[in-house]
């Protein structure tokens, strides 16, 4: 019982000093805090409103959008050459803008060079795109000359 109480206490004491020795330390440093008027304008947060002015005084940079930027969908990487909606895409393969922005393929039908076409049964595209049956034959599930 003794001990348990002993062990307590010390720990106690190591608290109450490790809080003691970092408030000295902070009081010992100047510090030039800015008045409100400084550091927020109207547009910007303020402590009242529960944004810290650690986050107040850094705006979110503007991202590169293709509609401003046309240029940044032909960069290497990108996801097509074209712009549609604020969004690099390739109309001649996207289901979503198949041809040109907004045109979208209908359920069971693949953007194929611009066009929507269905590969289950389309005997130049048949089961994927670019994929010809050979002269005379048909497609059909997808497969050329299936029985």
């Amino acid at each position: 019982m003794a001990r348990s109480f002993f062990i307590m206490a010390l720990a106690m004491a190591f608290a109450t000093s490790l809080a003691f020795a970092t408030t000295s330390i902070n009081e010992e440093q100047p510090t030039m805090a800015p008045s409100s008027d400084e550091v927020f304008s109207e547009d910007e947060s303020s402590p009242v409103t529960g944004t810290s002015r650690f986050l107040a005084q850094y705006k979110p940079r503007a991202t590169m959008t293709c509609d401003r930027f046309p240029r940044i969908c032909r960069a290497k990487g990108s996801s097509g050459p074209d712009c549609c909606k604020k969004k690099c895409v390739n109309v001649m393969k996207d289901n979503l803008n198949c041809g040109q922005c907004g045109l979208r393929c209908r359920y069971g039908t693949t953007c194929c060079s611009g066009r929507c076409v269905n590969v289950m049964f389309d005997p130049q595209n048949c089961g994927g795109c670019k994929n010809r049956c050979k002269k005379g034959s048909f497609c059909s599930y997808g497969m050329c000359n299936y029985a």
